[in-house]
C-alpha cells in the first residue's frame, strides 16, 4: 500500500468544483449521462441517479449552442460537479465554463488550432474550471496518427505530451489527462508511460468502448485494476454499453477489491459445492440486492456449509454458515443464533442493522 500511496501522492491536485483529483486525494469515481442535454429534467434526473450510485463527478455532453441554457441549469441544480464534454467547437467549451461547468473535457484530435485551444484555456482560467485533456486512439491528430514509426501507445503518449507541455507553458496546470483505447494491453502500456513521463499530472483511467456489461466489466477490471494496483490513476470511469448507472458499482468494486477506497459492504460468498444443503445461490443473490442500500463499510459472508464458514469467514463482520435447511449466524467467527433456511436473509439483515 505504501508504494501505491506514494505514487498517487506525487501528482498535483486538480480542483473540480469541491472535488480534488490527484495529490493523494481519494481516487474519484465518475460517469457520463446518456440523456439528451436539451432535456434538462431528464439529464438532471440521471445526474442524481449517478450520484446516488457513487459518482463524485458527472460528465454531460454539450453538443450545440442550444444545449448551453439547459446545461447551465443542470450545473446549478446538480448534487455533484459537472464536467462538460466538448468536441469540435471550441466556442462550446467557452460557453460551458461560463454556464457553470466545473471542468471541461476536450479532445486534442478535434478541438482545432492552438489559438482555439488557448481561448479555451483562458476561459477556464477565468472561471476557475479544470480541463481534462482527453486523448483518444480513434481521433488522434493527423500528423501523429499517420506516423508509421510509432506504436499506438507511443502515439497516445506523444499527443498527451504535446498538449500537456502547451498547457503548462501557458501557466495552466489545473489539468487531468486521459489517453484511452479499447485494447487493454494498449491502455496499460500507455498509462504506465504517462505516469513515467508526466508524474505531476493526475491521470483519468478508462478503457474506452469496453463493451456491454459483461465484457466491459471484465476489460475494465483487468486494465484499470492492474494500473490502480501499481499506483497509477487518480480518477476512473468504467465505460459500459448499458445504463450508465451500471458503471459506478463496477468502479467501486475495483477500488474496494484493491483496498483503495470503500463505499459500502463487501459480500463474501462461496461458489457452492456438493456439501451445500440449502439453495444458496438465490440466498446470496437476495443478500447482494438488499446490501445495495447499505452504506456501512462492512464485510458480510454467505457460506454454503460449515467447512467454509464461519472458520474461513471469521474476519467477516457478520455472516451465515448454512447447514441442512438452516443457517448459523455469526459475528467475527462467533455463532450468535440458528435460523431456518427461509429466515436466513431476513435474519442476516437484522444482524447487519444491529452493527
Amino acid at each position: 500500500m505504501a508504494t501505491r500511496d506514494t505514487a498517487r501522492a506525487r501528482t498535483r491536485a486538480a480542483i473540480v468544483g469541491g472535488v480534488r483529483i490527484g495529490g493523494g486525494a481519494p481516487v474519484v469515481v465518475q460517469s457520463m449521462t446518456c440523456t439528451d442535454t436539451h432535456d434538462e429534467q431528464a439529464t438532471l434526473a440521471q445526474v442524481r441517479s449517478l450520484a446516488d450510485a457513487g459518482c463524485d463527478i458527472v460528465r454531460v455532453t454539450v453538443p450545440d449552442e442550444d444545449a448551453l441554457a439547459p446545461f447551465a441549469k443542470i450545473c446549478a441544480d446538480a448534487p455533484v460537479p459537472i464536467v462538460a464534454d466538448i468536441h469540435f467547437d471550441y466556442r462550446l467549451a467557452i460557453g460551458a465554463v461560463r454556464a457553470g461547468a466545473a471542468k471541461l473535457r476536450i479532445n486534442p484530435g478535434n478541438i482545432g488550432s492552438w489559438e482555439k485551444v488557448d481561448a479555451v484555456i483562458d476561459a477556464a482560467g477565468e472561471a476557475g474550471a479544470a480541463i481534462r485533456i482527453g486523448v483518444n486512439a480513434g481521433s488522434l491528430e493527423r500528423d501523429i496518427a499517420e506516423r508509421a514509426d510509432l506504436t499506438q501507445p507511443e502515439k497516445l503518449v506523444a499527443s498527451s505530451l504535446r498538449f500537456v507541455e502547451h498547457f503548462e507553458q501557458r501557466g495552466f496546470t489545473n489539468i487531468v489527462l486521459s489517453a484511452k483505447a479499447h485494447s487493454v494491453p494498449t491502455t496499460i502500456e500507455t498509462y504506465r508511460a504517462l505516469s513515467r513521463e508526466l508524474p505531476q499530472v493526475p491521470l483519468h483511467l478508462g478503457v474506452t468502448e469496453a463493451g456491454t456489461v459483461r465484457q466491459g466489466t471484465i476489460k475494465s477490471s483487468v486494465g484499470l485494476g492492474v494500473l490502480l494496483a501499481e499506483g497509477i490513476g487518480d480518477t476512473l470511469r468504467v465505460s459500459l454499453t448499458a445504463d450508465p448507472v451500471e458503471e459506478p458499482p463496477v468502479a467501486w468494486g475495483i477500488l474496494e477489491c484493491l483496498g483503495i477506497r470503500r463505499r459500502g459492504p463487501e459480500l463474501v460468498s462461496c461458489p457452492t459445492c456438493g456439501r451445500t444443503q440449502v439453495d444458496l445461490i438465490p440466498i446470496a443473490t437476495e443478500v447482494e440486492r438488499r446490501l445495495q442500500t447499505v452504506t456501512k463499510p462492512i464485510s458480510v459472508a454467505v457460506m454454503g456449509c460449515v467447512v467454509n464458514g464461519p472458520g474461513e469467514a471469521s474476519d467477516a463482520d457478520v455472516g451465515v454458515a448454512c447447514g441442512r435447511g438452516c443457517g448459523l449466524l455469526f459475528r467475527h467467527g462467533e455463532v450468535t443464533r440458528k435460523v431456518s433456511e427461509d429466515d436466513i436473509v431476513d435474519a442476516l439483515m437484522e444482524e447487519i442493522d444491529r452493527l
